[in-house]
């Protein structure tokens, strides 16, 4: 669905933690929710008591419940969470936009925290449906009754299956993968912030790294961190008057493909070579009354190298089967690609925290403020959950 929000909504606030490798973190996990949601807030140039709203992510332990009275907030006039993981991050915004627009609320905080060091790995095989951190156990049910006794239990091993399909259907690379890879680590060379900052990568460091499920290698998969991110979400006509300058909600959608979901052993086959976002792309190009010419940089979910291939050409910026070429090409790199992705490093390589980070570091690039800056930048994309349906899309802009 999407309904229409242009312009109604914008972000004025971004905060985050720091960001670690999993495990490493020196504070617990709902520490962390707090911090990022103060911060965002002081970055607003707002109180705490300005907030009416939180939206979150339905796997979020750090609860609305739980957050609101330790921070002090007053009554909540809507508390929403999205569900899924890395899906949601385009959706928690375009939530939180919607219920401005109509007088929900009026000043919301989205937020995130992951501590996987404390609590469960999301890489790790896990039993039953849900965020459960127990092992695999001889019990299974539902959907994992058609996958776990064939040795499919892992994300990696899941979206592997979508790559080689792509590669089989479009004669895609390893090295077209890597060159993902490569472009978000070089980002994260300049990105203070970034886990992988002082760890650049080669092309031929990716080429030779160990598989991971084929024909994924070790820097084709997301990081596993631990830390939080938050954004404030108010009307654009009261952000207008306040600390930073504002970055427009332009639009924002967010849906399921047919016949996609958790039973993927049911999908068409032509949604294994997609990210499951076609009708999500041109229903936000339609909203924002933009195309993808227009675009001038991307933050697009990477849970895997391939899914980002994928979504670029849902995204219409190449034809179907035309992703490895382009981003072989250089055009996602920067400063001279024509599209620069994940300018932070991105999943792969500043931190892994759902993808929220990702619309901070587009509210950076339209601020003028990022470590790899586009020149010039007026509207960014952000892409969450590839393959990972229900996904969820935004187009922020230049207030």
């Amino acid at each position: 669905m999407s309904t229409s929000i242009r312009d109604a909504a914008s972000i004025v606030g971004i905060g985050e933690t720091d960001y670690w490798k999993v495990g490493r973190a020196t504070t617990g996990e709902f520490e962390l929710a707090c911090t990022a949601v103060m911060r965002a807030v002081e970055d607003a140039g707002l109180e705490l008591s300005d907030v009416d709203g939180l939206c979150t992510y339905t796997s979020e332990r750090s609860a609305p419940i739980a957050l609101a009275p330790a921070l002090g907030l007053n009554d909540l006039r809507f508390v929403n969470l999205y569900p899924g993981g890395g899906n949601a991050a385009g959706g928690v915004v375009h939530n939180a936009a919607l219920a401005v627009a109509v007088g929900a609320a009026t000043t919301i905080v989205c937020y995130r925290s992951l501590c996987q060091g404390q609590f469960q790995r999301f890489g790790r095989a896990r039993a039953g449906s849900g965020l459960s951190a127990q092992p695999m156990t001889t019990s299974i049910g539902g959907p994992q009754a058609f996958t776990a006794p064939f040795g499919l239990m892992s994300p990696a091993q899941m979206y592997a299956l979508d790559a080689r399909r792509h590669m089989h259907e479009f004669g895609t690379t390893s090295a077209q993968f890597g060159a993902v890879a490569v472009t978000a680590y070089a980002n994260a060379q300049r990105n203070p912030r970034a886990v992988m900052y002082g760890r650049p990568l080669t092309l031929e460091q990716h080429q030779e790294s160990r598989l991971i499920a084929d024909p994924y290698r070790l820097f084709d998969c997301c990081q596993e961190s631990d830390g939080a991110c938050a954004v404030v979400v108010t009307s654009s006509d009261r952000a207008a008057g306040l600390r930073h300058p504002r970055v427009l909600i332009t639009a924002g959608a967010q849906g399921l493909a047919a016949g996609d979901g958790i039973e993927r052993q049911s999908r068409p086959a032509e949604l294994w070579t997609s990210a499951g976002m076609m009708s999500i792309a041109r229903q936000l190009y339609n909203e924002a009354g933009i195309g993808p010419e227009d675009i001038d940089v991307a933050q697009v979910y990477e849970n895997f190298t391939g899914q980002v291939i994928m979504a670029l050409e849902d995204f219409g910026f190449c034809a179907r089967g035309e992703g490895g070429p382009f981003v072989e090409s250089g055009a996602i790199d920067w400063p001279n690609g024509t599209l620069p992705i994940n300018t932070s490093g991105g999943n792969l390589a500043e931190a892994y925290i759902h993808g929220l980070s990702l619309v901070i570091e587009a509210v950076r690039q339209l601020r003028g403020t990022s470590t790899s800056q586009v020149e010039g930048a007026a509207h960014c994309l952000v892409v969450s959950g590839p393959s990972a349906p229900p996904s969820s899309a935004l187009v922020l802009s230049r207030g």
